[in-house]
């Protein structure tokens, strides 16, 4: 029988004066300008036949079946499944095997699996840093990086988006700490001078964090990273990465030493007062380990299908920093971001739009996430709706395009 109250939400209860303040100044400033009335970042629902260059899933492995298979059998024989934090758990169970399988693959000693990329790096923030530890972080770093120095309460001293002169610079001014930086950037796609920012760290003896998010799994020997691919895992302190990019899986890791992954539980609070990865899930992601190792022939695809989209794109007339499978395109302010957004969308291609807080304010961008699943004319048709939009959209007046010295021809 339905209740007779009232709900919550139809009582229409008056939050205390300062959330007011907060849910007004998001409604005011993110869904009100829009004109679909939702925010920035969800325009259209996709439709059949979309193109979709949404998903992180870069090697196209999320409906594998034999990912799909390991899953489900883990379910059916697990039987009782202790849900509980890690810190509980025993060496010698499949959490266990698969840390070592993953430490194996990068080439460290050992590493550590949590529940998010997120938890990953605020975790290996809050033990490794502290109100007297100087933190370097290069601007466009993971924001999980920057909460991460927040909850260690240590300070963070930014440096410019892949610069080594201004980050040996902030050093030589605020002493010896920690640096962090992403080894291919999320938002814009391009890539960190890996081996030149190690070396600034190593002749200072500052530990180095690098967040292989995007790049685990897409580059590298068998798809162990940038970091690996250039010979350097030995001049690096950590690793980590979400395993919800080319693992397609819910969980994050840590690349680290033997010494250090046995204290991380006992001191990092995600870790300690978080529930572990479930079973299943960890089933699913060792069997992803062996497909991602094996996947040369995806990994080849990606990479030459991102370098023909960014060349015709070039060609086109756009201005962007990508030199991987993320190529973001920068309308600048929202209204045009918004404008660029529907145009795709009206002829069935889907990106991901990137505002505030994830980019500054008037800086929004577009982005296309490519994966090896797609196919020569879909990203001829991509091509050919960027070409054809390009008056509709204003791209030839956008801060991105002038900057990049470009003009109509």
């Amino acid at each position: 029988m339905a209740s007779s109250q009232p709900s919550r939400d139809s009582e229409h209860r008056q939050f205390p004066d300062f959330l007011e303040c907060k849910l007004d100044a998001c409604e005011r400033d993110s869904f009100l300008p829009r004109k679909n009335g939702k925010h920035l970042v969800l325009g259209k629902k996709p439709g059949d036949g979309a193109i979709m260059l949404q998903s992180n899933d870069y090697l196209d492995i999320g409906n594998h079946p034999d990912i799909v298979r390991a899953e489900i059998e883990a379910l059916e024989s697990s039987g009782q499944v202790p849900v509980m934090s890690a810190v509980f758990m025993h060496d010698g169970g499949a959490k266990d095997y698969f840390e070592r399988q993953m430490a194996d693959w990068v080439g460290f000693e050992s590493s550590i699996l949590c529940q998010s990329g997120w938890a990953a790096n605020v975790g290996l923030m809050q033990v490794i840093a502290g109100n007297d530890v100087p933190v370097y972080i290069d601007f466009f770093t993971h924001m999980s990086l920057w909460e991460g120095i927040k909850s260690a309460e240590a300070k963070a001293y930014p440096f410019r988006h892949n610069d080594p002169v201004h980050l040996e610079k902030q050093i030589q001014q605020y002493g010896q700490g920690v640096i962090l930086y992403d080894s291919l950037y999320s938002t814009i796609g391009d890539i960190a001078p890996l081996a030149e920012l190690i070396d600034i760290a190593n002749r200072y003896r500052c530990l180095v964090v690098v967040d292989e998010s995007h790049s685990l799994g897409t580059h590298g020997r068998q798809g162990a990273g940038l970091v690996h691919q250039y010979g350097l895992s030995d001049n690096v302190d950590f690793i980590t990465a979400s395993l919800a990019k080319s693992f397609a899986g819910r969980a994050g890791i840590i690349f680290c030493s033997r010494r250090f992954a046995k204290y991380y539980p006992y001191l990092a609070h995600p870790a300690i007062f978080s529930s572990g990865v479930m079973p299943h899930e960890i089933a699913a992601l060792a069997v992803t380990l062996d497909i991602i190792s094996r996947s040369d022939d995806r990994r080849s695809k990606l990479h030459e299908m991102a370098a023909y989209v960014r060349r015709e794109l070039d060609a086109v007339g756009y201005v962007f920093p990508s030199e991987s499978q993320i190529v973001a395109l920068e309308p600048g302010p929202e209204s045009a971001t918004e404008a660029f957004r529907d145009a795709l969308e009206e002829r069935n291609v889907f990106g991901s739009v990137f505002c505030s807080p994830a980019t500054p304010k008037n800086r929004s961008l577009m982005r296309f996430s490519l994966h090896s699943g797609l196919e020569r004319p879909q990203l001829d048709y991509l091509i050919d709706v960027c070409r054809e939009i390009r008056d509709e959209v204003g791209m030839w007046e956008w801060k991105s395009t002038k900057r990049g010295g470009r003009g109509k021809p």
